[in-house]
């Protein structure tokens, strides 16, 4: 199955309307909280300040992230955006609001082969999923080469509820507050109740996207696959925020002897 965000052609000003509806809801709702300490644990780990954010979309939710690492005793945590439909007027805001904690990479980024001078551990957020197993693996091989760490957070549990919700209750959401998006674009308003198709594409990608994800099971197989010779520790599971919806996770850091486990 396709998701619409992921072709080519499909016109920039839909794929921006849309990604702005996921950064406003990921950051509205704390989606990314409850990995703060797995990701500040990798962190420690590494030795680094720096995180490398890849596929990023509109950065949804990096704010959050921001801040629940802060309270993780991370005082002084960086970010980069990048992806490979870099949207440098959403993450300029960003910017902004952060005083530059959050911080990008204007030229497009490709995820299975990250620039050497682009540095950090890297993490991927409600992105994994669009990437088929080769491809997949090839990223994850590509953070075991670097030797920087790598963390992939989806922001759902792969339940049915989750699917009735994306046909019901979200479509309802960003009628209701799409107005209050930030930063402000006529087309969002033109592209959402004039000819709505920032809100239908919205709920066949977000179908998509759930069908698509991958279990603990297989991303751990992914970074078996990629991490051939045992480099990384790594560990797969869910994580539930504390009002109810969970994040599937990997993550992985640099380790003289291999460790995986599925919690």
């Amino acid at each position: 199955m396709f998701e619409f965000e992921d072709l080519p052609w499909f016109p920039a000003v839909i794929r921006a309307g849309m990604m702005d509806y996921l950064r406003f809801m990921i950051s509205t709702l704390g989606t990314y909280r409850p990995i703060a300490p797995l990701l500040a644990e990798g962190l420690a780990r590494t030795g680094q300040n720096h995180i490398l954010e890849l596929g990023a979309g509109a950065g949804g939710g990096t704010e959050t992230v921001l801040a629940a690492l802060r309270t993780e005793g991370q005082p002084d945590i960086t970010i980069t955006l990048t992806d490979l439909y870099p949207q440098p007027a959403a993450w300029a805001d960003i910017a902004r609001r952060t005083h530059g904690a959050i911080g990008f990479e204007s030229a497009a980024v490709n995820a299975l082969a990250v620039p050497a001078e682009l540095t950090g551990f890297r993490t991927i957020f409600s992105a994994f999923h669009h990437f088929p197993p080769q491809a997949a693996e090839a990223m994850l091989r590509d953070a075991v080469r670097a030797g920087t760490g790598m963390g992939v957070f989806e922001g759902a549990g792969k339940h049915w509820v989750e699917l009735l919700l994306a046909w019901t209750v979200l479509p309802v959401a960003q009628l209701l507050l799409t107005p209050f998006f930030r930063p402000f674009r006529l087309s969002r308003l033109v592209f959402t109740y004039l000819v709505p198709l920032i809100p239908l594409c919205t709920i066949w990608d977000g179908t998509v996207s759930l069908l698509r994800m991958y279990s603990t099971d297989e991303l751990l197989a992914l970074a078996h696959r990629a991490d051939a010779e045992g480099h990384f520790a790594w560990q797969a599971g869910k994580k539930r925020h504390w009002w109810g919806p969970q994040v599937t996770y990997l993550i992985g850091w640099p380790e003289k002897r291999k460790v995986a486990r599925t919690l």
